[in-house]
C-alpha cells in the first residue's frame, strides 16, 4: 500500500465543486448532485478528505476502493453512506466516483433555526465508517431515490420563502428512512452481530486475563480491535443485546471482579489498581451502582 497521502481539507461547497469541475451550487449552504453528471475523474494519488459540511451519498454503480482502519474495501454495489463535518476519508490512488447515484452536501448553518439543526447530530450513521455502509434493498433504494428526486426537482426550482423549508423536510424524512433501514439492517444480521458479541466477549476476556494490561477497555478500544467504529458497535450491539458497548464492558468488567474478590486476598485497592482504575473510589462506585453493595460487602458474602 502506498503509504503517502496528501490531504484535502474541503472548507465549502463551493470549494468542492471547483474541485470536481462541476457548476457553482445554486445555494453556498447546500446542494445535490448526480454522479452521472460528473467529469471524469480518477485520483493519482492516495489521498485523505476532510470536509465541512455533511455528505450523503447513495452509490448505485460503483467500483470505489477505501480505507478504514487497517481495512481495505471495495464497493461494486449500491449503497448508502453518511458522513458528519470533520470525517476523516483515506481515498486510494486509481478511485473514480460512482458512474451511477446521488450526492447531497449540507452545511450545518443551512439547517440552522430548524429542528432537524439538533435531530440530525444523534443520528448515529453520520460516524459509521465506509465499511458499515447501509445496504438498499430494491424496494428500500427506490424509496430513497424517490426522496433524492424530490430534493432535486425543488433544489432546480426557482428559489422563494418556501424552498428551504421544502428541502429540510424531505431531508428529515430522507434521514427517517435511513434510520429504519440501518435498523432493519442490523436486524437481518443477527448472526454476523451474534459472532461480533461474541469477539467482543473474547477481546475483553483476554484483556482483564492479560496481567500487562493497566488501562480500563473502552468502546474505542474494542471498536479498533475489530475495525469499527466505536458508534457502530454501540449501536450493533444495542440491537443485539438491549445494551450499549460501554455496558457491556462494565458487566465483564464487575464480573471479573467479582472472581478476584472471591478467590484472592487483594485488597479492594490492588483489584481496582489491576483492573485499570486509577483512583479505587471509581472501582467502588461503579460496583456499587452495579451489585447495590460495596465490593467489601460482596465479599463479606463468601467468608
Amino acid at each position: 500500500m502506498n503509504k503517502y497521502t496528501s490531504t484535502l481539507h474541503i472548507k465549502t461547497l463551493s470549494q468542492l465543486h471547483q474541485y470536481l469541475g462541476i457548476a457553482k451550487p445554486k445555494h453556498p449552504l447546500f446542494s445535490i448532485l448526480r454522479f452521472e453528471d460528473f467529469p471524469k475523474f480518477e485520483l493519482e494519488q492516495r489521498t485523505k478528505t476532510i470536509s465541512d459540511f455533511y455528505k450523503i451519498t447513495l452509490k448505485k454503480v460503483c467500483k470505489c476502493k477505501l480505507q478504514y482502519g487497517q481495512s481495505p474495501y471495495d464497493f461494486d454495489e449500491g449503497v448508502l453512506s453518511a458522513f458528519s463535518p470533520k470525517q476523516v476519508n483515506i481515498l486510494e490512488a486509481g478511485n473514480v466516483f460512482p458512474s451511477s447515484g446521488w450526492l447531497l452536501l449540507i452545511h450545518s448553518d443551512f439547517l440552522r433555526g430548524y429542528l432537524l439543526h439538533q435531530k440530525i447530530k444523534p443520528y448515529g450513521f453520520f460516524d459509521y465508517a465506509v465499511n458499515e455502509a447501509l445496504i438498499l434493498s430494491e424496494e428500500e433504494q427506490q424509496s430513497i431515490e424517490n426522496i433524492f428526486q424530490q430534493i432535486a426537482n425543488e433544489y432546480q426550482l426557482p428559489i422563494d420563502a418556501f424552498s428551504q423549508e421544502v428541502i429540510i423536510a424531505n431531508l428529515d424524512l430522507l434521514l427517517t428512512y435511513c434510520n429504519r433501514y440501518y435498523n432493519r439492517q442490523f436486524i437481518t444480521r443477527k448472526l454476523i452481530n451474534s459472532e461480533l458479541l461474541k469477539k467482543v466477549e473474547d477481546i475483553l476476556t483476554n484483556h482483564f486475563e492479560n496481567t500487562n494490561e493497566t488501562k480500563l477497555p473502552t468502546t474505542s478500544y474494542l471498536a479498533s480491535q475489530l475495525n469499527l467504529t466505536p458508534r457502530y458497535l454501540s449501536d450493533c450491539l444495542k440491537q443485539l443485546t438491549g445494551q450499549t458497548a460501554q455496558q457491556i464492558i462494565h458487566d465483564k468488567l464487575i464480573e471479573y471482579a467479582k472472581d478476584i474478590l472471591t478467590t484472592t486476598e487483594l485488597s479492594v485497592s490492588e483489584i481496582a489498581y489491576q483492573l485499570g482504575f486509577e483512583y479505587p473510589q471509581s472501582f467502588n462506585k461503579l460496583f456499587k451502582n452495579k451489585t447495590n453493595q460495596t465490593p467489601i460487602e460482596y465479599r463479606q458474602l463468601f467468608n
